[in-house]
């Protein structure tokens, strides 16, 4: 889960609601520069984040307030296994960029942990074996990869509001292109990115979010029920070309 502190409530936004925000950037990208498996990549984006399931384990830190996902050190490696089996089920070319936002995310951890070593040598291997298989050469497929975590990126900083104030730029990430993507807001609160890389000129892109008025939870079950009884608003953002 992501946990926004706002005023005296928890905004809680899902994973899957953040991969969907991610999905929906995605669809929003000029005609011109579209990835060639488009449906491919929106498809892995959308599904990036399946391994969070928040009904499932603990969700409080030891003082009983909701744990943000950033702070949950609980490594589960089998969970990132299945992530990558059931995208194998989707598409031969969606397990290979959802492998590679595995490594992505646990590379930096290697060395920490034997089994997940072994998932991170497993993943290595699994990518260049898709990669033949599709013949696709690695660079080809590193493009795919940018932007599949560039909407990523994007995503998480409207869902984490990370805007900064004052109209001052905040990198996105390198996008397919390799060039750098900066987002900033106006004082209207309108978006914009820099350089633009959407088809229209003007869109709007929303997200659900849950609302919790407790702040602290005695356990799990507690937090649970309170979410599936939590009102639940849709954010906007309305992305305006500069």
């Amino acid at each position: 889960m992501i946990i926004n502190q706002r005023q005296d409530t928890w905004e809680v936004i899902y994973h899957r609601g953040h991969a969907l925000l991610a999905a929906k950037l995605a669809a929003r990208w000029s005609h011109s520069d579209r990835p060639a498996r488009l449906i491919e990549s929106i498809a892995a984006i959308f599904n990036h984040d399946d391994l969070e399931r928040e009904w499932e384990g603990n969700h409080l830190g030891p003082n009983g307030m909701p744990l943000d996902f950033t702070l949950n050190e609980k490594l589960e490696v089998d969970k990132i296994e299945r992530l990558v089996e059931g995208a194998s089920y989707r598409a031969r070319f969606v397990a290979l960029l959802t492998s590679m936002h595995v490594s992505f995310l646990f590379e930096p951890m290697r060395g920490n942990d034997k089994k997940l070593d072994t998932l991170l040598d497993d993943q290595t291997v699994l990518q260049k074996s898709l990669r033949s298989a599709l013949k696709l050469k690695k660079g080809e497929v590193e493009q795919d990869y940018a932007f599949m975590q560039w909407c990523d990126r994007l995503s998480l900083i409207l869902a984490r509001r990370e805007l900064p104030e004052r109209e001052r730029r905040l990198e996105i990430s390198k996008g397919p292109d390799g060039r750098r993507y900066d987002i900033l807001q106006r004082e209207d609160e309108t978006i914009t990115v820099e350089p633009w890389p959407f088809e229209d000129d003007a869109f709007t892109v929303d997200l659900e979010a849950a609302y919790l008025t407790k702040i602290i939870f005695e356990d799990n079950a507690e937090l649970t029920a309170a979410l599936k009884a939590a009102e639940v608003h849709t954010l906007e953002w309305r992305f305006v070309r500069g």
